[in-house]
């Protein structure tokens, strides 16, 4: 059986726990957890870095550093996992769905002049498949009306937006480093802090709504409540094993976008006869090589080709289904048809992509794809 995604071990993760453990602090901002910062700033040129438990924990933070309340809208894209919304309806937000593109599964990032009103808070982009939205649109939006906007970067590492980094754009960004992204700790995520009106407090929220890491830098004598928070700070096991994996960041990457390259080479022909279509890449952003994708015709044809896939191996996942029709949220949504949206959760495959999947994986898999249509 070819799986779907298979974590991999880079070789220092082990020793690098050992290290955590050695040191004597294994809880949450250890010495780990200071490398992981640095690191990020370095390499993207992000302004502050907290890592988190999880990208849900660094969208929840965004929500409470965006002092979201009860009434205030958030307008996202429909096609996205839960935490995108739930973070913000954690704190009393309606959600406004936006629709895909045609062209890509990103928020139709034109159509979000529409949906701004008077009690509109936030714009959060999610970056699909690490491909960037088109941001320059929505930060002009967010001047004119004076709103936050939290990137969810979620599979976005070492991918950019016209020269910058994702994540790196809005007024926050936050990052996944669960199992099933390109760089990982099993779970874990991390909050860029790209406006410095917000860094300090990030800080505060980060600890549970105290000051301590104040009081460890010795810049006050003693912490207490000051804000509200939670407890968002991973263990730093798990930034020591993190940190080995982003040491290799530039060869998990490499590694990715050859397996990619050859998906997309080998199944243009497909897609050049209109029996597929492929990942579209815009002229502003990059490829992170996060997932290779394609979508089929409609739902009945993907079912038939996850079952062909299946029946000799291979394991193909369906993605995100649409939540402006989920059982929670339907009654909430405005009623708006968003036929994009619901199109890619009908029709959107995705192919098995990781670092020790091999070319002939790939070629076997191509292969399979080319029968079923042919």
């Amino acid at each position: 059986m070819i799986p779907f995604n298979k974590p991999f071990m880079t070789g220092k993760e082990l020793d690098y726990i050992q290290q955590a453990v050695a040191s004597g602090k294994i809880s949450g901002n250890g010495g780990f957890t200071g490398k992981c910062h640095t690191l990020m700033k370095k390499q993207f040129g992000f302004r502050g870095t907290l890592l988190t438990s999880s990208c849900t924990d660094a969208l929840e933070m965004s929500a409470l550093l965006a002092d979201i309340s009860p009434g205030d809208e958030v307008i996202l894209p429909s096609y996205t996992f839960v935490s995108t919304a739930n973070a913000f309806v954690l704190r009393g937000a309606h959600i406004v769905f936006a629709d895909s593109r045609p062209d890509e599964p990103n928020m139709d990032c034109e159509s979000v002049k529409s949906l701004i009103t008077s009690r509109t808070k936030a714009i959060v982009p999610v970056h699909y498949a690490g491909v960037a939205c088109d941001m320059d649109p929505l930060l002009e939006l967010a001047e004119a009306h004076d709103l936050i906007v939290v990137e969810d970067a979620a599979q976005a590492i070492d991918s950019y937006y016209k020269g910058r980094p994702l994540g790196g754009i809005g007024d926050l960004g936050a990052f996944s480093f669960h199992e099933t992204k390109n760089i990982i700790s099993g779970e874990g995520g991390m909050l860029c802090i790209n406006d410095p009106a917000m860094e300090a407090r990030a800080e505060i929220v980060w600890e549970k709504g105290t000051n301590r890491s104040a009081f460890w830098r010795g810049e006050v004598d003693k912490y207490g409540w000051v804000d509200i928070g939670s407890s968002f700070l991973p263990s730093d096991v798990t930034a020591a094993f993190l940190f080995a994996q982003l040491e290799q960041l530039r060869r998990i990457q490499d590694r990715r976008l050859s397996l990619w390259e050859q998906y997309y080479s080998q199944l243009q022909p497909l897609g050049e006869r209109g029996l597929l279509t492929l990942p579209h890449i815009p002229e502003y952003a990059t490829n992170n090589a996060h997932m290779f994708y394609i979508v089929c015709a409609d739902l009945e044809e993907r079912s038939a080709l996850i079952r062909h896939l299946k029946s000799a191996g291979v394991h193909a996942v369906f993605h995100y289904q649409s939540l402006h029709l989920s059982p929670y949220y339907a009654a909430r949504h405005d009623g708006r048809s968003l036929t994009q949206c619901e199109k890619y959760a009908d029709s959107l495959l995705r192919l098995p992509l990781f670092y020790e999947l091999k070319e002939e994986q790939v070629e076997r898999i191509t292969t399979l794809i080319r029968d079923f249509y042919l």
